[in-house]
């Protein structure tokens, strides 16, 4: 952990601002001075192996923070979830498109008592998180601004050097980030969110050895097409394995289940603000909204899967896990070879009822009701030919009969 954080220092991707329960300044303090802080704590009660905590707070884009007050929020997050005590260090990190700390410490404090860590997430941070958002005023996690962009910086397939260190780097800032945030059931999915990203993930033909073994390698893709020399998951500090991954799958399918009705709800509002809508403008539609589509292709070109990304809420859903309507079959039979949006001023097969009542994309159609028809204005009779005083004499003579 302290290894990883340095490194960044050493490429100016991270400074390091804050050390407490240190003895000096930080800018005098080299990397053995820092671990041997560690190490004496933890020398302490040596029988146990979970025995170090890596910590990231990460903080809206929009939010422009300085310094002395990242200082403060950090302080008072270590305090509430108990860690106020411990020493630990503070890195600011810049290689991502929002601000974001990642803290190091240990779990041994200076009684030889092991700081549990069971459960931790939901019990202490969740609520400290809460807590330093109100204190320090800030964007909260669940608010609309903090749902609204995935906050994830893209690797820029134009400037990374092959067989660099820089490459890997672009590489693993978007795998910390995805395999934390967002909530993915299968490798389909999770490449589907990477791919957002210009990162894939490769598991080799399936006659492969690397195939067999489950070996899997990350690159970055250039319009979807894999650029340069692959890299091994093992080496990245997340360990992003197959076998890794595999163990997260059922831990996020319960996760995403809560959002699964609402991501429904949210594609089927962009079929109801078209009459007809085009495979290509849905996509677009989608990504306005937040849902990124993903069709998946193989060799010879045929459609045989459909995949939601969704940045609101960081569920990605197979489009058969949403139901049969949002397969990959369903779409295409939702699909047109035209879009005629309901908000075009084009009339709707209703030729003698006026006005045509007009209504918002966003919030459904709000068709008239029956009393509205019933009381709209029509338009006048067309001339039949037949005099109205005729016609008024017939009538009068049926009436007489």
């Amino acid at each position: 952990m302290l290894h990883y954080n340095e490194n960044k220092v050493t490429a100016n991707e991270a400074t390091l601002i804050m050390a407490s329960g240190f003895a000096g300044e930080v800018q005098q303090m080299n990397f053995r001075h820092k671990l041997n802080r560690f190490k004496h704590l933890q020398n302490l009660k040596p029988n146990v192996r979970t025995n170090a905590v890596h910590i990231s707070l990460n903080f809206h884009s929009s939010e422009k923070i300085g310094t002395e007050k990242l200082q403060q929020v950090a302080a008072s997050y270590m305090e509430k979830i108990g860690f106020g005590e411990q020493p630990f260090l503070v890195y600011r990190h810049h290689d991502a498109a929002h601000a974001h700390l990642h803290i190091v410490t240990t779990n041994i404090n200076r009684m030889a008592e092991r700081i549990d860590l069971h459960d931790i997430g939901k019990l202490l941070s969740e609520p400290a998180r809460k807590a330093v958002e109100e204190e320090f005023n800030l964007v909260k996690a669940e608010s609309k601004e903090m749902r609204q962009y995935p906050g994830i910086k893209k690797a820029d397939a134009e400037k990374v050097r092959y067989g660099h260190l820089p490459t890997k780097r672009a590489i693993s800032n978007v795998l910390t980030a995805v395999l934390r945030d967002y909530q993915f059931t299968s490798l389909a999915e999770y490449n589907a969110v990477l791919k957002c990203f210009n990162v894939m993930a490769l598991r080799g033909g399936e006659h492969t050895e690397m195939f067999a073994k489950k070996g899997l390698m990350y690159t970055v893709i250039n319009d979807g097409k894999p650029i340069g020399m692959p890299i091994k998951a093992s080496s990245f500090y997340t360990k992003p394995t197959l076998r890794n991954l595999e163990q997260l799958y059922e831990r996020k399918q319960e996760k995403r289940k809560p959002h699964r009705e609402a991501v429904r709800k949210r594609i089927d509002n962009i079929f109801r603000g078209y009459y007809a809508i085009t495979q290509k403008k849905f996509m677009e539609e989608a990504r306005l909204n937040g849902i990124e589509v993903v069709f998946r292709q193989n060799n010879q070109g045929q459609t045989f899967g459909a995949t939601f990304v969704d940045h609101h809420t960081r569920c990605v859903f197979n489009g058969s896990d949403l139901g049969k309507a949002y397969s990959t079959k369903g779409l295409s039979e939702r699909f047109s070879d035209h879009t005629r949006s309901r908000n075009q001023s084009q009339k709707v097969p209703m030729p003698e009822i006026q006005p045509v009542i007009p209504f918002h994309r966003q919030h459904g159609p709000e068709l008239p009701s029956f009393l509205e028809i019933a009381l709209a204005k029509v338009q006048p009779d067309h001339d039949t030919g037949v005099p109205k005083r005729k016609k008024r004499k017939k009538q009068q003579q049926q009436l007489t009969l």
